[in-house]
């Protein structure tokens, strides 16, 4: 018998922007294969005036309710409202909060948007953003040495994402291209801040990634040696030969996610300072 996908409600309640509650849910919601959420998203609900509405199309449309409110007494009229409805509801925040507290000492500020402050932290990742833009895929030769991190590695070894995620962490990434013949730009070979970090995949990996790539291209359009395993055979050679002679690590993308490159080589810049 066919396995039929079920749907249901899940209504996310935020007092600041809401990016919490949806990872959390999107996290939750991927453990059950058969169940597919439909997102109701409410953010900035800061009173009982701006919560009635809500209350109202959860009452329309049940399901569950994930919510982030640190006013104790809103969330606790949610929670009744909730119960009352025959809704089940779930401060996603309180258990973490109150383990905090019990292990720290002390009460938590109960401050609404507390982890978007405008602090030393935020400027850094716009920054760090920034820088990693300007020097993605090659551009801005010049800046290697203000960098934290460098990713080398052939096309499709996922270096521009990796930078983002990194950036997005308060690290300044650059990523330059591995092309067979062409010498890195001598202000990376100089450069002695960065972590030089070379990021290679099987070959098979890669040449499905570049033939999916290409689906999308003009009719007629070749992609010549672009997919062709005995030339990404050798432009990996060629790759781990540079990090090999240059003393780089290097890390292997094809089974790793986006989030588990990340974290090794914050690994590795911890390991090496």
């Amino acid at each position: 018998m066919e396995n039929k996908k079920h749907f249901f409600h899940l209504h996310l309640i935020s007092d600041s922007t809401g990016e919490t509650l949806i990872s959390a849910g999107r996290a939750a919601s991927a453990q059950f294969q058969s169940s597919n959420p439909i997102e109701h998203v409410y953010p900035l609900i800061r009173n009982r005036r701006q919560l009635l509405p809500v209350l109202q199309a959860i009452d329309d449309k049940p399901g569950i309710v994930l919510y982030t409110i640190v006013d104790q007494s809103l969330a606790d009229f949610l929670d009744t409202t909730c119960a009352e409805m025959g809704v089940p509801s779930v401060n996603v925040l309180e258990p973490v909060i109150a383990k905090f507290q019990s292990y720290l000492g002390s009460p938590s500020r109960r401050r609404v948007g507390a982890q978007h402050a405008l602090n030393a932290e935020y400027f850094a990742r716009i920054e760090a953003l920034n820088y990693t833009m300007d020097h993605d895929d090659g551009q801005m030769a010049a800046g290697y040495d203000e960098a934290d991190v460098v990713l080398i590695g052939i096309s499709r070894t996922s270096k521009t994402p990796t930078s983002i995620y990194l950036a997005n962490r308060g690290i300044k990434t650059a990523n330059i291209p591995i092309v067979c013949g062409v010498p890195l730009p001598d202000s990376l070979l100089t450069a002695t801040r960065p972590l030089i970090v070379g990021l290679i995949a099987t070959t098979d990996r890669i040449s499905q990634v570049r033939g999916n790539r290409e689906l999308g291209n003009t009719t007629g359009f070749d992609p010549g040696d672009y997919t062709d395993r005995a030339s990404i055979a050798e432009e990996l050679k060629y790759a781990r030969s540079l990090c090999a002679r240059n003393n780089w690590p290097v890390i292997d993308v094809s089974r790793r996610s986006i989030e588990e490159t990340a974290a090794a080589i914050v690994a590795l810049r911890v390991k090496l300072r």
